[in-house]
């Protein structure tokens, strides 16, 4: 296996406080070199945004792997020579995601509207990373070279807290989707909140320092999935808390020739 990840979430000191659970998800699967993953941070005003989020990045998920499973050029060094079929290929699983989400809604007798979410998914092979991105948070890639790369500006509306859903009637045409070729030792995705840790606000550029330990920490762990503590206490620090009162949702991948 030459890909290692972990992927996790923690609840916000806000959401701790009116005692609603975690709505962020996030979660990821490797098959040789392929590594599809995905994160979902659920709307505030959504009531059961927690079980949105994460139905929309299991469904994500389980399309593009079925998807993959079909495409052995992605195991090869060659990769899509347009946008244009991964857009067709997100667009499609966001369309799952859409009817899973309306089924789960008339299934528990609530709104659609009552599972919104944001969703960041991305598919990585050695030679190239293809990713999409409805709403905000963000996926930051690191190359070979040590460059860190913001793929998309988060979806920020007019409103503060404004964003686009999944659920939204614009979801599809605001979907950004971009194919970057070339070797990426390191993906970060991660909902809205650490955007103010990790991005510099003011032009939508990572924040190095931010990632680098997080880098560090996949070089020196054999098993990030059962060697979790670091980036668990992370996420629970007092210092981080102090910036942020969000819900947190790391998921980190790392390249290892």
């Amino acid at each position: 296996m030459v890909w290692k990840a972990i992927a996790r979430s923690s609840i916000g000191i806000s959401h701790k406080k009116q005692q609603i659970p975690c709505q962020d998800y996030g979660e990821y699967r490797i098959l040789k070199n392929v590594i599809v993953g995905a994160v979902a941070d659920g709307a505030g005003s959504a009531k059961f945004a927690d079980i949105g989020a994460k139905l929309a990045v299991k469904t994500a998920l389980s399309y593009l792997w079925e998807f993959q499973k079909d495409k052995p050029y992605w195991q090869e060094r060659c990769r899509p020579r347009s946008e244009q079929p991964v857009r067709k290929m997100f667009a499609k699983a966001v369309n799952k995601v859409v009817t899973a989400l309306q089924t789960e809604a008339a299934n528990g007798g609530y709104s659609f509207q009552d599972l919104a979410c944001t969703l960041l998914v991305f598919v990585a092979t050695p030679h190239w990373v293809a990713a999409m991105q409805i709403g905000d948070g963000f996926i930051v890639v690191c190359s070979q070279q040590g460059n860190h790369q913001l793929l998309f500006p988060p979806d920020k509306g007019e409103f503060i807290n404004e964003t686009t859903f999944v659920t939204s009637a614009n979801a599809l045409s605001e979907m950004q989707v971009c194919v970057l070729p070339g070797k990426q030792k390191f993906i970060c995705a991660s909902t809205d909140g650490l955007e103010r840790v990790a991005i510099h606000m003011s032009n939508w550029t990572p924040f190095p320092p931010f990632f680098k330990p997080l880098e560090e920490y996949l070089w020196e762990s054999s098993n990030p999935e059962q060697e979790d503590e670091y980036i668990r206490n992370f996420l629970e620090s007092d210092k981080l808390n102090a910036r942020t009162n969000d819900d947190k949702t790391l998921l980190l991948c790392l390249y290892n020739r």
